[in-house]
Formats: C-alpha cells, structure tokens, sequence
C-alpha cells in the first residue's frame, strides 16, 4: 500500500516506494508551485493518467544525462553544423508543452492532463520551468521543456515535428548546462531513445547524494537565454 496525501502533507522517505510498479510513492495532495518544488528536491515527480489521482514516483534505479555526455551522432552533428534551424529558449513555453501532450503513433493516450499543464504553467511563470524550442522558417518544429532548481535539470518531455528537431533541443541545452556548471539532466524512467542519447541508470541512493548538493546551488529564476557561441 502507498499513503494518501492530504494537500500540507509530507512525502514519505524515497526508499519507501514500491518495487512494483516501480517507484510508485504516494497518491493524491495537489499540484501547487510549492509542492511540485517540494517534489523535485526530494527526487520525486508526478505521473499520471487523467482519471485517476495525482501518483508520485521515484524509480529505482534513475536515468540520468551528465550533461557533458550527450552523444551527438554523425548526422546530428551536420544538422547542428548548418545551423538551419534557431533555437529559442522559453518564448513558447504552452506551445511546447501543448507539442508535446499531443497524441503519438501507439500511445492511447499522455500524461500531460490539463490539470499537469495549468501546473506546469505555473512553474514556467514562477521562473522554474523552462522551454527550449527549434525553430525552422519561423514555426516551432520540436523542442521540450523541464524544471530547473539550482544546478540541477529536471527533463519533462520533447516533441519533434522534423528530423531530430528533439534532438537538437537537447545538445543545445547540454551545452549550455555545462557551461552553467549543472550536474545532472534527470531523465526519470529509462528508455532506449534516451540510452542512444547518452543517458544512463543509476542506483536511487547515487541519484539522492547528488542531487541533494546540486539542488542547493542558487536558482537561475526567470527567462533563460543561451549563449550565442555554444558551438563555436
């Protein structure tokens, strides 16, 4: 059994949650600015279907992305080369979130309900949440967005309408996170898109120690902006 939790109460103790499903923690509370935060520094996230309560996890063991690791294949690294597309960093937050709700070939349905967007929103205009978006000929063709409390990264989701537009996203804010000395890009539950990209699993515990040392470094609140000679 998990606990339910009324909307002032504390998250149990990660090394409390369920081996199956895995990282399963808690139910129910809400999904305010403060408890959301509250969740990320604890190495907790939510993850739910519409229809049923807000479901807390933290997995175990955890994909994470160093950010100095991403793998940039040949072909990316032509695309990034030619620079035809721009990146953009938290002009379209809602259009991106709203990308990467849309419904996917085999998937029935997503986890970004209404009630996750309105929050995540939210996140975005208390200066926490941050979208990172690939532009080509003046439409947004991929992207994706996350959290970022000190130096840590808190990877959401991303959304491709061209050829490794994600993809591109991604390798721009890499680049840019080493720079600002981040840790960590946490990528939540493991995949093998995400392996191809560089990620990999590592024990809960390793994932706590870190985390609690990166997430205690000041914030960078606001609207972000990258430098503009990342790939100089």
């Amino acid at each position: 059994m998990i606990p339910w939790l009324e909307n002032d109460q504390p998250f149990p103790p990660v090394h409390h949650a369920l081996r199956e499903p895995n990282g399963l923690l808690a139910a129910g509370g809400d999904l305010s600015t403060p408890r959301l935060l509250q969740a990320y520094r604890r190495g907790i996230f939510p993850w739910y279907s519409e229809g049923q309560p807000v479901l807390w996890w933290s997995p175990e063991p955890r994909m994470v992305l160093r950010p100095a690791d991403v793998a940039v294949s040949r072909s990316l690294r032509k695309r990034l080369r030619n620079a035809s597309a721009e990146i953009r960093t938290d002009t379209a937050f809602r259009d991106v979130l709203s990308a990467c709700a849309a419904p996917r070939a085999g998937q029935a349905g997503t986890w970004i309900t209404p009630e996750m967007a309105t929050a995540y929103t939210a996140l975005h205009h208390a200066g926490y949440a941050h979208s990172v978006e690939t532009w080509a000929d003046g439409a947004l063709v991929g992207g994706l967005y996350g959290v970022s409390i000190g130096r840590m990264f808190f990877g959401e989701s991303m959304f491709s309408r061209a050829p490794d537009a994600s993809k591109i996203a991604l390798v721009h804010l890499a680049r840019q996170l080493e720079r600002w000395k981040f840790g960590l890009i946490d990528c939540q539950m493991a995949t093998p898109h995400l392996a191809s990209l560089g990620a990999r699993e590592i024990p809960r515990a390793e994932f706590m120690r870190v985390l609690t040392e990166l997430v205690n470094y000041a914030t960078r609140l606001g609207a972000w902006r990258f430098d503009d000679d990342l790939f100089d």
